[in-house]
């Protein structure tokens, strides 16, 4: 592999027949030999980060961080939580992936989004995509994926419904009109 995707996006092709990925739009934190980790960005579960308050026993007074979506991150470890934000901050476990973008799995930023003393931006999903050593370029290949580059208004701000195309009109092209089928010439 001659060039890292991480902080890339992946954009589901309309070919995509895996339900875990239909229309989603992959923010790719790591990207290197060994495989790849993802976590879907566009796909809002019906719970809501009340949830995640719920199970930490954690009470906040605040209604509309208690109604903040909550993203399935992908089919692996769904149990387990990440949270995408801006700026870095001093959270107990986090990975700075760019001057706008880190990672923190701490319960100690959950906390402080419950008191309103948390990331302005942030995305909060539970579970991550993943891909073992040369799966994901395979998978680019069979023209399951587009990749796009970064940008910080998909990550933050696009309303999630509108991300699939939004990240599509990065590239230049209108998603809908992409086949679903594939083929190679």
């Amino acid at each position: 592999m001659s060039t890292s995707l991480a902080n890339h996006f992946l954009i589901a092709m309309p070919s995509m027949k895996d339900n875990n990925f239909d229309r989603s739009v992959i923010y790719l934190c790591e990207h290197h030999v060994q495989g790849s980790v993802g976590l879907i960005v566009n796909q809002p579960m019906e719970f809501s980060l009340q949830l995640v308050f719920d199970q930490l026993k954690i009470t906040s007074k605040f209604p509309e961080k208690n109604q903040a979506p909550l993203l399935f991150g992908g089919p692996n470890q769904p149990e387990r939580g990440f949270v995408v934000h801006r700026p870095m901050g001093k959270w107990r476990s986090s990975l700075f992936l760019r001057d706008d973008v880190t990672v923190t799995t701490s319960n100690d930023i959950i906390r402080a989004m419950a008191n309103n003393k948390g990331p302005k931006d942030a995305l909060v999903t539970l579970g991550f995509a993943g891909w073992n050593s040369e799966q994901l370029e395979k998978e680019i290949m069979d023209n399951s994926w587009l990749v796009c580059p970064f940008n910080d208004e998909l990550l933050y701000d696009v309303p999630f419904a509108e991300r699939w195309e939004y990240a599509g009109k990065l590239l230049g092209i209108n998603i809908n009109e992409l086949s679903p089928y594939t083929g190679h010439a």
